[in-house]
């Protein structure tokens, strides 16, 4: 694991776009999986300025998101297909064709699930998975005591997740209460994993992640076990690491 401390937000989140930059530059057409939230809007910036001056084209990148609500109308303001059009898909140039991401509307949620493992074995597997952090330790949707083998399944999201996520809904009870997620086993898999964690906030449940016991209740701890693992910080989270 390779941890990389940077004074600010923007600056780690540019150091970060450098490193996908530099996988789709060596292989144009690798697999990523992205996240949501605040943590990588910067990083999705910095990768939409990259692609509009025309240093470099995502035309064959394929991504996988990796989580989405259940039951939540695609055009909510809260919802993640608003939030990958908004901030990253209408800015680029990843084919329509190349994005996926599960269908939380869908009638059966397990041959969704199974169906996005599917998808991601037929591309050949992770290149790369973009993480941010929960303050629960969690990564995508796994919450704490997800089997680590875990494939895309279906979670019912603690409350604490909920009140983290309920920016953009108008009250916690408009959040969803379940969602779909790649396992840890998914996400795992990954050749290379990119972990990024800002703020104050983030401090403590960083330092149970990156140097704490290996636990279900931690489920980024899970990370100490990869064998190529990137963590972009910036100096405030990094506060508590020895």
């Amino acid at each position: 694991m390779k941890i990389l401390t940077f004074d600010n937000y923007q600056l780690m989140s540019a150091k970060a776009a450098d490193l996908v930059i530099a996988l789709i530059n060596e292989q144009p057409n690798c697999v990523v999986a992205l996240p949501t939230g605040q943590t990588p809007l910067a990083l999705y910036q910095e990768l939409t300025a990259e692609c509009q001056q025309g240093e470099t084209s995502f035309q064959q990148l394929i991504v996988f998101n990796l989580d989405n609500y259940v039951a939540l109308a695609k055009d909510h303001p809260a919802s993640y297909e608003r939030y990958m059009q908004e901030n990253f898909f209408s800015l680029v140039d990843v084919p329509k064709a190349n994005s996926y991401m599960p269908d939380g509307q869908a009638p059966d949620l397990d041959w969704v699930c199974d169906d996005y493992e599917r998808a991601l074995q037929e591309v050949g597997g992770l290149d790369l998975a973009i993480l941010g952090l929960g303050l629960n330790g969690h990564l995508a949707f796994n919450e704490p005591g997800t089997p680590v083998a875990s494939l895309t399944h279906v979670v019912d999201l603690s409350p604490s997740t909920r009140q983290a996520n309920a920016v953009g809904f108008k009250d916690i009870e408009e959040v969803p209460r379940q969602a779909i997620t790649m396992g840890l086993g998914t996400i795992l898999s990954a050749k290379q994993i990119i972990l990024l964690a800002s703020g104050d906030s983030k401090k403590d449940i960083v330092k149970q992640a990156l140097q704490g016991p290996i636990t279900p209740a931690v489920p980024a701890s899970y990370l100490q076990q990869h064998h190529n693992v990137i963590v972009i910080l910036d100096q405030a989270v990094a506060a508590e690491l020895s």
